[in-house]
């Protein structure tokens, strides 16, 4: 029997359910002190223009105050506050790059990223934070002027040293403290190095003195509050005022504010011991936030032996020198820019810099080796999820060894060792810039450019972009000949293969793949590339009719996948698993298979797998009688394509699900109601298409109502042994509550005889 439709699931008007409170705000791990009139200015600001610039010098608190302002405003923007943090950001062709991360943005296309950032933004109503920008003013300002035009929900806060000289801007210049919040501070982060510390009488006469001393400038009080675990307040006052008198000619002239700031800084570095002053200038290699373990192998030796790091580290964090951040994994730490900037100068002289960002370089082009290996077992979510805590540092490796020709063959071994990234994770954009750049150097056709090589034409063809897949992968397929480098050949054949897939040449498609495994078996290589290999030969035989040989290798790659713990190529092999069960009438499996295939392809932001599953998902709601919601689920694919590539690829066969539950769905609600409902789903973000998909009502369940959200994770686990190629009966009360076949097959569905739709 057919259930009710589902209503439209979004009015015109509505809100996205998960819209409400989006954002990437960091917590704050100490208390923030003060700026009340700042905060009551700044937040009437954005309520007046929507581009306001908070603008001041270096430590005056303007990362804090923005972050904290964002917090406060965030309700007003249904699509919530993102920030974009820039000082890890040291080229100006990764600007576009490290923004769209920020807000959120997947895109796979060849398009330009900022042509996918601007359509992003043109249809949401955000706040985005730009934060640390002035040295990439101008190019900053460029994009900030582009989405202004042509995002109307957008509103900017800039965070900087500078304006940005955009028209609509608004500058709000931070001040320092006033005296009492600057006493505050200081009171409230003595606390934190001297448990129980208080400020009476005249003590809080000592400490108004000392934060005047340091014009109240937050980070110099946060560091000379560092300093009362080993001085008291007045030694800490004495020793700066002789500091200043030092600068000042003897006399007590008031100093400019950078030179304050320089001088605190300054001084808190003069009473570092050495291996305190050595750990500062070595960390000043790091872009962004790094975690222990790369602390101890890049800082370690030469005066500083590894073991002595953490000591050492901990004692920079009692300073203020060193800050730690709340990542909710294992403990990360930062150094502040203006703190950075004072260790690499100081590292610059010692002469150390070349030696340290080369023990930089190597130590993440080894993690992301090791995160490569990772990414064939349990800890594929782990890899994943570290490679992304540590993009800005891959960056800089790459960077580095791009500046010297002798190792641009390291650059190109990066940027190849982190194939599972660009393709699985949502970054093919990035990856594709990367990839042509690393490959612009001759390196020789060694083993590290034949790898950039294959991985270059692999992102290609997900791009839908052959003019750039066929020369690379053919370069690397007769290289490795004549270098007799039998595992490239094997990825240049496989993904010259998975080309003449996704372009409907299905007997080439097959006889490559074929090649390419019988090549992977000879090289000895099994890995998720591999397996997938097999699954793209399964989808091949499947679009030529064999539905049971197709079922037959995914159960396999489903085996061998569920033994090694590897996740992202499993969501795969249950997807052509889903296409057959569906094929042989079996729409409650496909329906649970293709609900782990989107939690798995979400979970790793992959938006091929997760729209590929979306669409079959789609035919399966309609087949199973709810034409609406196939055709919302339809809808919302639509949605997600063009930042896909070539929707379906262009290809006939990766298009009959769509065809045929556009042609289910327009029967049973004519045209009027379908074109609605798709419209509906147009209108879903893909996270809210995800969860609707995965945790939508089961027509056909017991209790005819909704099943919790997030209820397909894991269900195919609960499936009945045997049945899962695809061509057995299913269990009584599988698809249907013990009735027949016939019950279960709703009337606008034509079948093939055994059971499933056409496809």
């Amino acid at each position: 029997m057919r259930h009710p439709q589902h209503p439209s699931p979004l009015p015109d008007d509505a809100e996205s359910p998960s819209a409400r409170g989006r954002g990437n705000l960091p917590a704050e791990l100490d208390a923030f002190v003060g700026r009340v009139a700042e905060l009551a200015r700044l937040e009437a600001l954005l309520g007046e223009s929507r581009l306001v610039t908070l603008a001041g010098g270096a430590g005056i608190g303007k990362t804090r105050c923005a972050t904290r302002i964002a917090a406060r405003v965030e309700k007003r923007y249904c699509d919530g506050v993102r920030i974009a943090g820039l000082s890890a950001v040291r080229e100006p062709a990764l600007l576009d790059h490290a923004v769209a991360e920020a807000v959120g943005l997947t895109d796979h296309t060849r398009r330009p990223p900022r042509t996918a950032l601007l359509e992003y933004c043109a249809e949401r109503q955000l706040l985005l934070v730009i934060d640390g920008f002035e040295h990439l003013a101008e190019a900053c300002a460029g994009l900030v002027r582009e989405l202004l035009l042509r995002a109307p929900g957008l509103t900017v806060l800039a965070a900087g040293r500078c304006p940005l000289r955009v028209e609509g801007e608004h500058t709000f210049t931070l001040a320092p403290m006033t005296d009492e919040d600057a006493v505050e501070l200081f009171a409230r982060r003595t606390r934190a190095v001297r448990p129980g510390f208080t400020l009476t009488g005249a003590d809080r006469d000592t400490a108004r003195d000392l934060c005047r001393r340091l014009d109240g400038i937050p980070l110099a009080v946060e560091l000379a509050a560092g300093r009362m675990r080993a001085l008291s307040m007045e030694q800490v006052l004495h020793r700066l005022d002789d500091r200043f008198r030092l600068l000042t000619g003897g006399g007590r002239g008031a100093l400019p504010r950078h030179q304050t700031l320089r001088t605190a800084v300054g001084w808190s570095h003069e009473l570092c011991a050495p291996g305190h002053r050595l750990l500062w200038a070595r960390l000043s290699v790091f872009a962004g936030s790094f975690d222990l373990e790369a602390a101890e192998y890049v800082c370690g030796g030469r005066g500083l032996p590894a073991e002595s790091v953490l000591d050492v580290l901990d004692d920079l964090l009692a300073q203020s020198v060193v800050m730690r951040e709340d990542t909710g994994t294992a403990g990360r730490y930062r150094l502040l820019d203006t703190v950075r900037e004072y260790g690499a100068q100081w590292l610059e002289a010692a002469g150390d810099t070349g030696r340290m960002r080369r023990r930089h370089r190597d130590w993440f082009l080894g993690l992301a080796t090791w995160c490569e290996l990772d990414w064939f077992g349990p800890r594929q979510a782990e890899a994943a999820a570290r490679v992304d805590r540590e993009l800005p540092n891959l960056r800089r490796a790459m960077e580095y060894s791009m500046e010297s020709p002798e190792e641009v063959r390291l650059a190109q071994h990066l940027a190849g060792a982190l194939w599972f990234y660009w393709a699985g994770c949502g970054r093919l954009a990035e990856g594709r810039h990367w990839l042509d750049h690393v490959l612009e150097e001759e390196s020789g056709h060694d083993t590290s450019r034949l790898k950039a090589l294959w991985v270059l034409g692999y992102v290609a063809v997900l791009q839908g972009d052959p003019a750039g897949a066929v020369p690379a992968l053919l370069e690397c397929r007769e290289a490795g000949e004549l270098s007799g480098d039998a595992a490239a050949v094997a990825y240049a054949v496989h993904r010259t293969g998975c080309l003449a897939l996704v372009t409907d040449d299905l007997p080439r498609a097959r006889r490559l793949l074929g090649e390419a495994l019988d090549r992977y078996q000879e090289a000895g290589e099994l890995n998720s590339t591999v397996l997938m290999a097999r699954v793209e030969l399964a989808m091949a035989v499947a679009f030529e009719g064999d539905l049971d040989e197709a079922a037959r290798i995914c159960q396999e790659v489903r085996e061998i996948c569920e033994d090694h713990g590897e996740r992202w190529t499993l969501a795969y092999a249950l997807y052509v698993l889903a296409y057959t069960a569906l094929h042989h009438g079996h729409g409650g499996r496909a329906r649970r298979m293709l609900r782990e295939c989107l939690t798995i392809a979400h979970t790793f932001h992959d938006l091929l797998g997760t729209v590929l599953s979306l669409e079959l998902l789609a035919l399966v709601t309609a087949v199973e009688g709810d034409a609406a919601e196939g055709a919302v689920l339809q809808g919302a694919a639509e949605r997600i394509w063009p930042s896909v590539g070539l929707p379906l690829f262009g290809s006939v066969h990766y298009g009959r699900p769509r065809t045929r539950c556009a042609e289910l769905a327009r029967e049973a609600l004519g045209g009027e109601r379908y074109e609605a409902a798709r419209s509906a789903g147009r209108r879903l973000a893909a996270e809210d298409a995800v969860a609707r998909a995965v945790g939508a009502r089961v027509p056909g369940g017991r209790d005819g109502g909704q099943t919790p959200r997030g209820a397909g994770a894991g269900a195919v686990g609960a499936e009945a042994d045997g049945g899962e190629t695809g061509g057995g009966e299913t269990d009584a009360g599988e698809d249907g509550e013990g009735a027949g076949p016939d019950a279960r097959r709703p009337a606008t569905s034509r079948t093939t005889g055994r059971g499933g739709p056409e496809l």
